[in-house]
Formats: C-alpha cells, structure tokens, sequence
C-alpha cells in the first residue's frame, strides 16, 4: 500500500485554505489520516487552529516551522498538506521542560508486538523545549534500533515560545509528537563543519544552557575564539547574525561531532537549541559554502545507498529535515544544498529548530546545523 494518497502545497495562509484542504481528504475513505507542516509567518494560533483539528474525523499530524519544503523549494509562507493511506500509532507528550526523564512514560507508548515491521518513527518537538535530547535519549533506551527515526524542532525563527506541534487534540507548546509509520525508511545524516577551536569542558550547564567553559563565563569564551577567528566582534546585540556560523561540536565516538546551535546570550551565559550537558567536551566549530553542500550531498548518498541495500523497489517519498540556520548561513547557495537533496520524486520536508534522525543503525541524536534525508 502507498504511504500517501495525497501530496499538496497550499501557499495561502489563510485557515480557510487550510480547510479546504482538510474537508476534502477527510471526505476520501484512502485518506486514514493527515500530516500537515506549516510555516510559522502563517500565523496559526489555538485560537483559529484547534476547531479545525478537533473537528477533523481522521487524525491531524504535524508541526509548525520556520519553513516548509516542497518539491526542492524552501517556502516560508504556506503548507504542506499529506493524506496518509494508512493510520498511523502516535502518542502526544506535553511539558517537556519538566520532565527529567521519558522511559517510564516510553514504555507505554506503543505496543511493538501488535504493530508490524518495518516501523518508522517521526517525531516533531518543540525545539524551545529544554529537555529535548532527554526525550531522544529516553527514545533510545527505551526502542532501541527497532525502529528508524526522523523528525525536527519546530517553533518560529524568532525565537519566542508558542503553540507549535499539530495534535488532534489541538496545538501544543513545550510538547512532542511521536507518529509511528510501519513503512521502511532509510537516512543519511551529515552537517560538513569542522573544528576551529581546542576542546573545552562544559563546567555548569542547565539543560539547554552553558553557563561556564573550563569555569570561565561561556560567552567571554565564546568572543575570545571568535575574536581570534576572523576577528570577530561578537556582542549580545548582534549574537544571532554572528553565531549562526560558528556553532558548538559535542565529540562523539567513532562519530561526526554533534552540532548544537548557539541561539542567544543571557547573563554571560549561552542557549542553545539542545541541551549541553555538564562534563561533556566541546568545540567551537566553522564552515563554508563547499562543506556544507558536500555534507548535504552526503547525506543523500548515504540515504540513497541504504534504501538501494535493503529495499527492491524504488522509494516513493522523500522526507527532508534541515536545519533552518543553514538556509540563513547559506543564503542564496540554500538552493544548491536542495538541489543536492532533491533528486527525483515527490518530496516534503521542514527548515527545523533541531534535527532528530538516526544515523546509520547506530545513533540516534538530537541534531542542529545538520542536512538528515530520509526515502520512504
């Protein structure tokens, strides 16, 4: 059976175009289910979202971004609108930000002897939510490598908190999606950024928050390797503009470094997309136009090459999750990094607060600055 019934970009932002949208697959007995990634300059609040998702007969899926991808174009206005052939398993987690730990409320998630293989898991989460890589630790403990996983933060580019995951029960803030697809899946994951700096050891941290660097403040750190590397003159007034090129790199073993993506200074201290936890080692990080496409490249290589492996049939559906401040760093080369990733057949995808992918059959991490292709 095909994953999809439907595939449709709606550039309007108007609810009502919205609606019409989901009026008509609702009234299709193909469609089992609706998967929906909108741009957050649509404007859609609780307030004129909610009664159309809890009006809806079949379940509305999805989340909120910076931006939306269709068809190898990034879009910042509009919407991606899928009618599932199948209904997905999917669980709703809210307040994030208070919770320490997921395995207990994982493992009553999903019932894997019911369900049949293969299993994908997409996951949409706030991307402001402090507890972010706790959630896909949990989601590692607790699955494991039985399924493949692809998903991204959503949230606005401004930075303020609001309601940004799609739940039939309505618009969540500071929550999770988790929607399990039994269709095969293959991922390729790669950022293309490289070391510019000596290790340091994060000595106080609160989730996604580095407060000290080798028990120094974190932002005098910060200016003094950016003060050395192109003479950078990093203030709390110009952070974003100028951080955007230079994020933070969390060694991992056997592994490209996970990247952590510095999004504003407060108190001498650092916030990231993601959490830094203390005692770790990181590294300030760099890179340019030609490593960041060839890491894109890369990435759809390595997707392409797994489906080639496991797969007889050719793939159906591209699913795309990229980190929205590589589209700010590239600027108008953004389009040679989808053209890198767009090869042939339909395909969606979201500019994301965050990356959620695993990569190969070995890691599974919240990501940021990163490229994650995924063929279905």
């Amino acid at each position: 059976m095909r994953l999809h019934t439907s595939l449709v970009f709606e550039p309007s932002t108007q609810i009502s175009a919205l609606q019409r949208h989901v009026d008509r697959l609702k009234q299709n007995p193909e469609v089992a289910a609706l998967l929906i990634l909108a741009c957050d300059a649509n404007g859609y609040t609780p307030a004129n979202l909610d009664p159309l998702l809890h009006a809806c007969t079949k379940p509305v899926l999805g989340g909120i971004f910076p931006q939306v991808l269709h068809e190898g174009r990034a879009w910042s206005e509009g919407v991606v609108v899928v009618g599932l052939s199948r209904a997905p398993v999917f669980v709703a987690l809210k307040n994030l930000s208070q919770h320490s730990g997921f395995e207990e409320t994982l493992d009553h998630s999903f019932n894997l002897s019911t369900l049949p293989a293969p299993h994908t898991l997409l996951v949409f989460v706030d991307g402001l939510s402090a507890h972010i890589s706790s959630l896909v630790e949990g989601l590692f403990n607790t699955f494991g490598l039985e399924f493949n996983y692809l998903g991204g933060g959503c949230g606005s580019l401004s930075l303020q908190p609001k309601p940004c995951v799609i739940t039939p029960a309505g618009l969540l803030q500071d929550g999770a999606l988790l929607v399990l697809l039994d269709y095969p899946s293959s991922i390729g994951v790669a950022h293309g950024w490289v070391s510019i700096s000596k290790p340091f050891k994060v000595t106080s941290a609160q989730g996604n928050t580095i407060h000290s660097l080798d028990w120094r403040p974190a932002f005098e750190v910060y200016q003094e390797i950016l003060k050395m590397h192109g003479d950078q003159h990093i203030t709390p007034d110009n952070f974003f503009s100028i951080a955007k090129a230079y994020p933070f790199g969390i060694t991992r073993l056997d592994a490209e470094m996970v990247v952590r993506d510095p999004l504003t200074t407060r108190d001498q201290h650092i916030v990231c997309a993601g959490e830094v936890p203390t005692g770790t080692f990181v590294r300030v990080l760099h890179g340019n136009q030609h490593t960041l496409l060839q890491a894109a490249q890369r990435a759809h290589a390595v997707a392409r090459q797994s489906w080639a492996e496991t797969q007889s049939h050719p793939h159906e559906l591209q699913f795309v999750v990229d980190c929205i401040s590589r589209a700010l760093f590239l600027e108008q080369n953004f389009c040679q990094e989808l053209a890198a990733i767009h090869t042939s057949g339909p395909m969606l995808g979201a500019l994301t607060i965050g990356e959620i992918a695993n990569s190969g059959q070995d890691y599974l991490e919240f990501y940021n600055k990163t490229a994650v292709v995924g063929f279905f």
